[in-house]
């Protein structure tokens, strides 16, 4: 019997906002390290409060971005999803950013409500229609 190749599983979406995902933990890095170098902390937070705020917003966006990304990845792969999840997964990347600025507080920390509303939405919302997809799903 001939061996066949077949083309491998391309998630686009997924693969966009997991790029994103990328930038943005990056970036959010970055922040950490900019306060860190000005205040000569290179461990924990030295009870400086802007450096831990920076801290527990990454921490918020690696407690977030992993289910979220799975959620994306399965509807897209079960073919339920469609154009509308792009734009979700890209308001829940745009919240993360929102978010990691609102930590600082000042004139941004409205953005810290807006990224945490975003992130519970986009889970509810997708943890909610993977279920209902599992549950119809007939093979």
């Amino acid at each position: 019997m001939p061996m066949t190749l077949t083309m491998p599983m391309i998630l686009p979406t997924t693969l966009a906002l997991a790029a994103a995902a990328a930038f943005i933990n990056f970036w959010l890095m970055v922040r950490i390290s900019q306060i860190r170098h000005q205040a000569n902390i290179y461990y924990g937070d030295g009870d400086n409060e802007p450096l831990a705020r920076r801290m527990r917003a990454q921490a918020n966006f690696i407690e977030n971005t992993p289910i979220t990304l799975i959620l994306i990845a399965v509807v897209e792969l079960s073919g339920k999803g469609s154009w509308w999840l792009s734009i979700l997964g890209a308001v829940f990347m745009l919240g993360r950013v929102t978010h990691g600025l609102g930590m600082d507080g000042g004139r941004f920390k409205l953005g810290r409500s807006f990224g945490a509303l975003t992130a519970i939405a986009t889970q509810l919302g997708l943890g909610i229609y993977a279920l209902v997809i599992a549950l119809h799903y007939h093979p």
